[in-house]
């Protein structure tokens, strides 16, 4: 069954300036190491169990899932989910229809050498970042995933992602197959976008298509095509409202 989002993915040119200013932010970014694909990646965890990813390259790798995303600018690119079968989330989204691949190991040796090893099922293109990716540790979860969740802005957790699609219909087909019910109807008036809202564990999903050509999602789909367009972080703090950009390295986040 599929339990919530593992982490985001923001692809990011310089990944120690995106550090850095993600902690001009106010959030607690850690070093997490390298994987031998040729990434490596700086952590920001939070305390609903998921994190944000802030993942560059240490060497050109053209094959890498991200690798085009971020030549088309970066910022919000992917999306993982926790689950607790693998092997038959994998199969339920495949059966719908999702391409998707048969889980595989992965790696990545952290900066005190700690080797963190899981499995990954990738879901490829063209559904890449409109379905997810799938994960299941085999070292301790707790070792992948920094137990720092003091951050001075004070995120607690991820509210809702918002999807651009070009094929609602088949979207929300692949949804309700896996999770055995339809979504609600929402209508977003400020992105001139409708579609349907899933909750999955604490989180919820928004996949949504414009109504109108001058729709933001228009234009976004054109440069980065369906994928991830924004994501809504929880804080206690009363600080509301979207993040700088600049800072964010392209990525659209806001504080609910």
């Amino acid at each position: 069954m599929l339990l919530g989002i593992d982490h985001i993915v923001i692809a990011v040119r310089d990944l120690e300036e995106a550090a850095q200013d993600y902690r001009e932010v106010g959030f607690t970014v850690v070093p997490g190491g390298k994987h031998p694909v040729g990434t490596y990646n700086g952590l920001i965890s939070l305390a609903d169990g998921s994190y944000i990813e802030l993942i560059s390259f240490y060497r050109d790798n053209p094959e890498h899932r991200w690798w085009r995303a971020l030549q088309r600018g970066g910022g919000l690119v992917d999306f993982c989910m926790q689950t607790d079968d693998l092997v038959g989330d994998t199969a339920k989204l495949r059966n719908a229809g999702v391409n998707i691949d048969d889980p595989v190991p992965w790696s990545r040796a952290r900066p005190d050498g700690y080797q963190l090893k899981w499995l990954l099922s990738l879901a490829r293109e063209p559904h890449r970042g409109v379905a997810p990716f799938l994960i299941q540790d085999e070292t301790p979860r707790s070792e992948r995933v920094p137990q720092r969740f003091d951050h001075q802005n004070a995120a607690r957790g991820i509210g809702t992602i918002t999807v651009a699609v070009d094929d609602l219909p088949n979207v929300a087909g692949w949804y309700k197959s896996v999770l055995g019910y339809d979504g609600a109807a929402v209508r977003r008036e400020e992105l001139n976008a409708a579609g349907l809202r899933f909750t999955i564990g604490p989180h919820t999903f928004e996949f949504v298509k414009p109504v109108t050509d001058n729709s933001p999602l228009t234009d976004w789909m054109k440069a980065h095509g369906p994928s991830p367009f924004s994501t809504t972080l929880r804080t206690s703090s009363n600080r509301l409202g979207p993040l700088d950009k600049t800072l964010t390295h392209g990525a659209a986040l806001s504080f609910e």
